[in-house]
């Protein structure tokens, strides 16, 4: 039986606690609030803890960070010298140089370290990658995701930074390969020096290229993924409440025989796909991995690509910030 102990019980790491307990192998929670560790202890059953002792408890096999950014590298570190396999809710960490540091620790000591990068363990999403892959669209070509709504907004990080990984992770996912170039502008609107706005451009080694735009100032929910192929296109619309509806194909394809090209247009396919909990699905990979010894689907090396990504893009978005409205 896998043991994990959760560290950090907020705004995210409840749900974390909450399915790690479901599925049986929640052995603990740490957090810094008593009131909250207390809650969470009285809610599943299990002991409040302090990191320490999480780690040096030897029927502890695993920790779940859910705490600030800031503090990723750091308490993965000691986890993984500590011996624990670990799971780190995005991103990997902030600096690439700590992020390949884990990594390199990790696979030394032959432990599961694993970024909670979610929607590559939603089933739309997996479907839609199969069908990729399968070829149903012919080869790949251009990919936007668009990730945008009213709020939260955020003092400690910027929108790139709090809602930009998912979808650097699943666009990554689907070319295969790192981005050759990566620019972005953006600007913030509503906190100083905070971008609440912020439009990414990716470009790959094998010609497919990809567009990311993220925003808190948007006057409605949108999550949506759409990937561009010869043959077709595939459309992930995450922020719609119908399932039937999440997956949609479009058999688009652009006639080049005249003088102009001309569109043959056709209307949406929807795929089926069977209902499922992304984050329990998560979970469940995250301790499917520690019993089994496989690689994690979104493992320290995955973490570390969107890393890569992120900081191109936020070096040329801090530019793009010095002549912004403020």
């Amino acid at each position: 039986m896998v043991r994990i102990v959760q560290i950090g019980c907020g705004h995210w790491g409840k749900n974390l606690t909450r399915n790690f307990a479901e599925i049986g192998v929640l052995a603990g929670v740490v957090d810094g609030s008593e009131d909250t560790a207390r809650l969470m202890s009285e809610t599943y059953g299990v002991p409040v803890m302090d990191f320490e002792d999480a780690l040096t408890d030897k029927n502890v096999d695993a920790v779940a960070l859910a705490t600030p950014a800031e503090t990723h590298a750091a308490l993965a570190t000691k986890a993984l010298n500590a011996g624990k396999h670990v799971y780190v809710e995005k991103p990997l960490a902030l600096e690439v140089s700590d992020a390949k540091a884990l990594v390199g620790l990790a696979e030394k000591k032959n432990l599961r370290l694993m970024v909670g990068h979610l929607l590559q363990y939603h089933p739309v999403f997996l479907a839609l990658k199969a069908q990729v892959e399968a070829g149903l669209i012919g080869e790949l070509q251009y990919i936007y995701s668009n990730r945008m709504s009213l709020g939260k907004f955020r003092i400690e990080e910027n929108v790139l930074w709090s809602f930009a990984p998912h979808d650097f992770s699943m666009i990554l996912s689907l070319v295969g390969e790192e981005p050759a170039s990566v620019t972005s502008q953006g600007a913030s609107f509503v906190t100083p020096g905070i971008a609440d706005w912020c439009s990414v451009q990716l470009t790959f080694p094998g010609g497919a290229r990809g567009h990311v735009l993220t925003s808190w100032a948007h006057p409605f929910k949108e999550q949506r993924l759409v990937v561009t192929g010869t043959k077709g296109v595939l459309v992930f619309e995450d922020s719609i409440p119908e399932w039937e509806h999440k997956l949609a194909l479009y058999r688009h394809i652009i006639d080049k025989s005249g003088a102009v090209p001309v569109p043959n247009k056709t209307d949406a396919e929807y795929l089926s796909v069977d209902k499922g909990e992304p984050l329990k699905n998560e979970c469940r990979h995250f301790v499917d991995c520690i019993t089994s010894g496989r690689t994690p689907r979104t493992d320290g090396r995955e973490g570390l690509a969107v890393l890569r990504a992120l900081t191109k893009a936020e070096e040329a978005l801090e530019a793009s910030l010095k002549g912004s409205v403020t």
